[in-house]
């Protein structure tokens, strides 16, 4: 096995690595990664080498590989992200205590949902989503209401990549997405029965930032029991009607008369008005380590 591809980049072969880390494959070989990967096990062996020194993967005891504390530590740099997750975190905690099953906030990505945050209770019904896990746009009910915002072409691109097939429910052609879509543009929700897992119907509103745009979506995944989703929505929009006023105030540009304080720190932190001005203070309240030292 090869692996080589034309004109591919160090770092191009160093994130094939990380990529072959999924949640049902966090602990891997040698061997597995460089067949995963595709590269060649002497290239593999030398590449997390490399990765392993700049603590992007970690070596076990047992000789596997696992993904290295860093790399949380340079996503929870993410502008944006992470202060969406924050601001929304106690709105969030209302939906779960009201609807005890699962909440969740995702963002779009490319063809997927990214999904920064999820809460559930311990019986609530089977969900495949984990946090910081992918799923095609057209196959979730937060994906959907993020579709409704793209462009025609947007989507009939994704529908040509294809889609998944997770369950029968699952949507597969053009006519199919586009109905669905229709549905949530009139509606301003969105309801996906099964379309994962047969047992699990999925909920979802979109949550705006302070321009109109689209950000994320905040939804919900409930048992696939033909309850009315009615009661269900309206707790999700108070919620997501909660987080678009907190952003609003949040982003306001530093500098503007009305800017919180720690203004140019709320795309990534959103913490008490003592803890910003704190950052605003130290300009960033804490320094970064030498990871080499």
């Amino acid at each position: 096995m090869s692996g080589a591809r034309t004109n591919e980049s160090l770092l191009s072969r160093h994130l094939r690595i990380l990529d072959v880390f999924e949640v049902g494959a966090a602990f891997l070989s040698l061997s597995q990664i460089a067949e995963r990967s595709g590269l060649p096990v002497s290239t593999t062996h030398r590449l997390l080498r490399e990765l392993e020194g700049e603590r992007l993967v970690e070596r076990l005891p047992d000789r596997t590989y696992q993904l290295g504390l860093r790399l949380w530590e340079l996503a929870a740099r993410t502008p944006g992200a992470l202060g969406l997750r924050e601001i929304a975190f106690p709105l969030m905690q209302s939906v779960q205590n009201s609807i005890r099953q699962h909440t969740q906030l995702g963002v779009r990505d490319g063809v997927d949902v990214v999904y920064l945050e999820r809460l559930s209770s311990h019986d609530a019904v089977i969900n495949a989503t984990v946090i910081g896990g992918r799923i095609n746009l057209a196959a979730s009910a937060i994906g959907h209401v993020l579709l409704a915002a793209m462009p025609d072409e947007a989507v009939r691109a994704l529908v040509d990549l294809g889609i998944p097939r997770y369950t029968e429910r699952t949507p597969q052609t053009a006519s199919e997405v586009e109905r669905i879509l229709d549905a949530v543009r009139r509606q301003h929700y969105s309801s996906g029965d099964g379309l994962v897992h047969r047992d699990a119907r999925g909920i979802a509103v979109p949550v705006r930032g302070p321009d109109g745009d689209m950000v994320a979506g905040l939804g919900v995944v409930v048992p696939n029991d033909r309850q009315p989703v009615a009661p269900t929505v309206e707790v999700l929009h108070r919620a997501a009607a909660g987080v678009e006023k907190s952003l609003r105030r949040a982003y306001v540009a530093p500098g503007h008369p009305h800017a919180l304080p720690g203004a140019r720190y709320r795309p990534l932190i959103n913490s008490s008005s003592l803890s910003m001005k704190y950052f605003d203070e130290t300009g960033s309240g804490y320094t970064n380590s030498d990871w080499r030292g």
